[in-house]
């Protein structure tokens, strides 16, 4: 999916989010904005980003820059420009996904899977966000809803995956899994990850989950930790129904995570059940890279040895 050219006389505006605890991070957020300022874009930035970027010595925010949720709406916003690792990227994620916004990612991170430059590529990337030289790719979200034994119900969705892990660090978590309708195994656990392709490089990853190309729609079903002999990851179809029930022996909490950043608290006997999110997230794409490419970059993987089809 293409970007598309703004109609004249339309009033332009870019989010920019930044991980503004960081100096480079500040740095990279002023030039990004007065770049758009200088092109005529106007730059807007959360309403609660701290008073920092104006401080003394420092170039000052450009005098059209609007504060989000209070000089204008997301929905006004064409696209998000991110400036730090996976974790601001979810952030950013976050405020788009409801108003179909285009994220577009540049790491000041360490891996930062989810982006789609790096900081030495700034400039570059700003010019080609101001003339609309990008494209539009929507990857696959989930959604959970969770009920206790008294009735309680609460859900919530994620980009990457949605964990439903142990409380008491101390203790295992009972888990019964299930796939579309059908129960399949249970097990001593410290959690159980609902993922998606996107999230198949993140937590699921580092619990053993298989890396699934963004291109492929899945499920993932992966136990952490699990005592038990089949205990496997999962990949099902996109429009499978994934569910687990919790219990804990001693009668503590469990807690449900989505995307390591938002949590809800859930009593022992709470059914979540998972599926896929009708309301996808939108990351922009500057380079056509192959995802073994990337993979190969973002990892360090060894190919020394390769020699490529004759």
């Amino acid at each position: 999916m293409t970007a598309t050219t703004p109609s004249a006389g339309t009033t332009r505006r870019v989010l920019v989010v930044s991980h503004f605890a960081r100096e480079d991070a500040i740095e990279s957020a002023l030039s990004t904005m007065q770049m758009l300022d200088a092109a005529g874009i106007i730059p807007v930035i959360e309403r609660d980003t701290p008073e920092v970027l104006g401080a003394e010595g420092r170039p000052r925010l450009p005098k059209s820059a609007e504060l989000l949720d209070v000089d204008c709406s997301i929905n006004q916003c064409e696209i998000v420009i991110v400036l730090g690792g996976d974790g601001t990227i979810l952030l950013a994620v976050e405020l788009a996904r409801a108003a179909d916004v285009p994220v577009l990612g540049v790491n000041l991170g360490h891996v930062g899977f989810l982006a789609e430059s790096e900081k030495d590529a700034l400039s570059t990337v700003v010019e080609r966000v101001i003339d609309r030289e990008y494209d539009v790719e929507e990857r696959l979200t989930v959604e959970f809803v969770a009920e206790t034994e008294t009735g309680e119900r609460f859900t919530g969705w994620a980009l990457n995956e949605v964990s439903v892990e142990k409380g008491n660090r101390e203790r295992m978590l009972d888990a019964v899994i299930e796939v579309d309708g059908e129960p399949l195994s249970s097990f001593g656990c410290d959690g159980v990850l609902f993922a998606t392709p996107t999230g198949s490089t993140a937590y699921s990853f580092s619990s053993g989950g298989p890396v699934v190309w963004p291109q492929v729609e899945a499920l993932l079903l992966v136990p952490v930790s699990a005592h038990a002999l089949f205990a496997r990851p999962l990949v099902t179809a996109p429009d499978s129904t994934l569910a687990v029930e919790v219990y804990t022996r001693d009668g503590s909490d469990g807690v449900i995570w989505c995307d390591g950043r938002r949590s809800h608290t859930v009593p022992s006997g709470t059914r979540i059940t998972v599926t896929r999110s009708s309301q996808p997230v939108r990351l922009a794409r500057l380079h056509q890279v192959p995802f073994t490419t990337r993979l190969v970059k973002k990892f360090q993987l060894p190919i020394v040895g390769w020699r490529g089809p004759r």
